[in-house]
């Protein structure tokens, strides 16, 4: 009799683990890059750098504000999550990416020309489980070689809306 009930008790509550394991984190928020826990590996990386995330599945939109060694950058980029190409425009450089789920990860490949070489990138969006924390891990391969980062963000508190004014 126990041994049904535990039976019963497991397949009741496995779509619901199923359920939950399956459901997509919001990228959503504003996100401060933490240059010092970021390693950029063979690249220069920004001195700062800021983005603006809007993600409503399959939207994701991503508003970065840089600056650095090249001077102050700002550009937007838009993704679908469902594997479709896009391209972006950063500055003179067209990139052709796709974006797709990989478990609670967001995987985005993208290929693009960088000196008149083919250079094809892997990014991974993983958030941490409380949502405060962004790692975008990198890969960057081409003819020119191959290097790594790994880029830390951390999620800004939004400003709380001002208390209504009390009429007397």
């Amino acid at each position: 009799m126990i041994r049904k009930i535990l039976l019963v008790t497991l397949l009741i509550g496995l779509p619901l683990t199923t359920a939950f394991a399956q459901q997509k984190p919001d990228f959503s928020g504003t996100w401060k890059l933490n240059v010092a826990k970021s390693d950029f590996g063979a690249l220069p990386g920004p001195e700062s750098r800021t983005d603006v995330i809007t993600h409503k599945d399959p939207s994701l939109s991503d508003n970065v504000t840089a600056e650095g060694a090249q001077g102050k950058q700002q550009y937007t980029v838009n993704y679908t999550t469902d594997g479709k190409e896009v391209v972006n425009k950063i500055g003179p450089r067209e990139i052709k990416s796709t974006l797709k789920w990989e478990g609670s990860d967001l995987v985005i490949s993208s290929k693009f020309l960088y000196n008149d070489a083919e250079v094809n990138a892997r990014a991974s969006w993983a958030l941490s489980p409380e949502g405060k924390t962004l790692t975008i891990t990198v890969h960057f391969a081409s003819s020119l070689g191959e290097t790594d980062q790994k880029i830390i963000f951390e999620k800004q508190e939004s400003a709380a809306a001002p208390a209504p004014a009390k009429t007397p």
